[in-house]
């Protein structure tokens, strides 16, 4: 089971190919089982670029996010156990959505699927996957 970071989330819909292959067979393999989540931070993050024209959608953010679960994308609520764990996440980013998205992912046993730097170096035993490999 794996949770994409929001840029992972993104270059797997857009076919982006900073998305490595690995990461790209992994996400298809898993989601063939239906084992590919998301926070729902991501949505909020993805809503934010969009505003601020730094990401282009072919639709609305709603529409996008529909079609993704849609197609078998599990959407993670936040709630207060992913809140509470995040607040303990030290050494990782001050980033309230990294650390929603790392919180998801130990909570879900999940592997995370991430690009970010800070991310991958956090000393933790948290299970990361390279999205660039």
């Amino acid at each position: 089971m794996i949770v994409l970071d929001t840029h992972a989330l993104v270059w797997m819909d857009a076919g982006d190919k900073q998305l490595g292959r690995k990461t790209r067979a992994r996400i298809e393999q898993d989601w063939r089982k239906g084992e590919v989540l998301v926070s729902a931070i991501s949505f909020w993050e993805v809503a934010v670029l969009a505003e601020r024209g730094r990401i282009k959608l072919a639709s609305s953010i709603a529409d996008w996010r529909h079609e993704l679960i849609a197609a078998g994308l599990t959407e993670v609520p936040l709630d207060g156990h992913i809140a509470l764990r995040a607040s303990e996440l030290n050494g990782l980013s001050e980033d309230p959505a990294d650390r929603f998205i790392a919180a998801t992912a130990l909570l879900s046993h999940a592997t995370l699927v991430t690009a970010d730097r800070r991310s991958l170096a956090w000393k933790h035993t948290l299970e990361r996957l390279d999205a660039r490999t």
